[in-house]
């Protein structure tokens, strides 16, 4: 087993939000579960072939070095902030999945990463 390979600690994904492309979308539609989605950043050719349902796009996003600033005042003033309800280390990522299907959460869930 790799160390750290997402396919080796993750399954029935909903949606991978990929900014590296090659390989690593390659692997990465690999956890998606029938219907899920794999978002790739860094080009149209790093979009991989789509399987069992599962379905691969490409999303063009642009620096926006004004739009960025703006977020980051909104950050420093407190008026924009994340809402998270629970931290889960990746490794109980099932127990994660869990307390999501409970429907009871006011935030979201994190998976924390180390």
């Amino acid at each position: 087993m790799r160390c750290g390979a997402v396919e080796d600690v993750m399954s029935d994904v909903d949606v991978v939000l990929d900014g590296l492309g090659g390989e690593t979308a390659e692997r990465s539609v690999k956890v998606l579960r029938a219907g899920g989605r794999l978002i790739t950043l860094p080009g149209p050719d790093d979009v991989p072939a789509a399987r069992d349902g599962v379905r691969a796009v490409w999303l063009l996003v642009e620096p926006d070095h004004l739009g960025l600033r703006e977020i980051t005042a909104l950050v420093e003033r407190g008026a924009l902030r994340p809402v998270i309800d629970t931290a889960v280390p990746l490794a109980e990522a099932a127990r994660a999945h869990e307390i999501g299907e409970r429907g009871r959460t006011t935030g979201k869930i994190v998976l924390t990463v180390l």
